[in-house]
């Protein structure tokens, strides 16, 4: 279905404030896992919001022109409000915030993945970088923590950092984003994603995976997006969208988000939809386990099943940058 230009709503919203929220949820009750119908939901749902502003408030005569700039949480304050968020300000080398994050540490078996990093909380491969980012940085290095010990797999020279908002902060519903530069390079693996609060009572798969972001050093230019339940483990649902042109998503710095409803995700890259998953769209012997709350990861992974080992042409340092990660709920909620 064509969408509707935006001058055509116009009339509607000014006569008739109300039809709008009727036409937002007719959008919601229709789309399924349509991408395109997400979008004009969302479009539809910002206009009400911005008519119900306008109605609620007359415009100041001393107003300034311009308004937030695009990314700032003001800016999705029409439609979204923000409930979680961390912007990693500080000085250079700090740790990020421990009332909001904490650290996974260790090596394999323990990821299974067959990865070949050894997580620290060391500034060296984890800190704030002094310019407003967090810095996860993967080193070809040996380090007291790993001298005497057998690795899972790898030759026990890789150095990398996770971290989670386990134990700190979980929810279920809403927009879930981060702003990363991803490094490129084979057998990186960096991850934006969500883990189900309950695990340490429903193992995983149960509990669920909601992948917000996946990338492969090696094909720098695509984004995958996926869930893993119970009979879709490995493979999991799956989404991903490539760049134009050859473009590499490491050449600067990319908006990655993934909005959550009841009974459906939706994946997007730098504002624009590219893929869903719905309970609906479940086959016999799969379970849909995405309607709890779950708490956040970010990470730098070297190696494993699917990047595969890196090599003598992997850059290290390899550094993953993140701007920053915001959680929102649903204005009205």
């Amino acid at each position: 279905m064509r969408l509707r230009p935006r001058p055509r709503l116009r009339p509607l919203t000014r006569r008739f404030p109300g039809a709008v929220a009727m036409l937002a949820a007719a959008a919601v009750l229709i789309g399924g896992c349509d991408v395109a119908r997400d979008a004009a939901r969302d479009r539809i749902a910002g206009l009400r919001h911005v008519v119900a502003a306008a109605h609620a408030r007359p415009a100041a005569a001393d107003q300034k022109p311009g308004g937030p700039k695009a990314g700032s949480p003001k800016a999705k304050a029409d439609a979204w409000r923000l409930v979680w968020s961390d912007e990693f300000r500080g000085p250079a080398r700090h740790r990020p915030d421990q009332a909001k994050w904490s650290f996974d540490r260790g090596g394999e078996p323990q990821w299974g993945n067959h990865e070949w990093q050894y997580y620290t909380d060391r500034p060296g491969n984890v800190s704030l970088d002094g310019h407003g980012n967090l810095a996860l940085t993967a080193r070809h290095e040996r380090v007291h923590e790993v001298r005497g010990k057998k690795c899972g797999f790898g030759p026990c020279d890789i150095t990398s950092a996770r971290l989670t908002t386990k134990g700190r902060f979980a929810r279920a519903y809403g927009r879930f984003e981060a702003r990363i530069k991803i490094p490129k390079g084979q057998g990186l693996w960096p991850a934006f994603w969500m883990l189900g609060a309950n695990v340490d009572k429903v193992a995983w798969p149960g509990n669920g995976e909601i992948d917000v972001m996946e990338a492969l050093g090696r094909q720098p230019g695509t984004v995958h997006g996926t869930i893993h339940g119970p009979g879709y483990v490995a493979q999991g649902i799956e989404n991903h969208t490539t760049l134009a042109r050859g473009r590499s998503l490491a050449d600067g710095f990319h908006t990655y988000r993934v909005d959550w409803a009841p009974g459906k995700l939706t994946w997007y890259l730098d504002g624009k939809p590219y893929g869903a998953a719905c309970a609906g769209q479940l086959k016999h012997g799969q379970k849909w386990v995405f309607d709890h709350p779950h708490y956040l990861l970010l990470n730098l992974a070297v190696g494993g099943d699917w990047p595969g080992p890196p090599d003598r042409s992997t850059p290290f340092p390899a550094r993953m940058l993140v701007d920053y990660v915001r959680v929102y709920e649903r204005a009205g909620r």
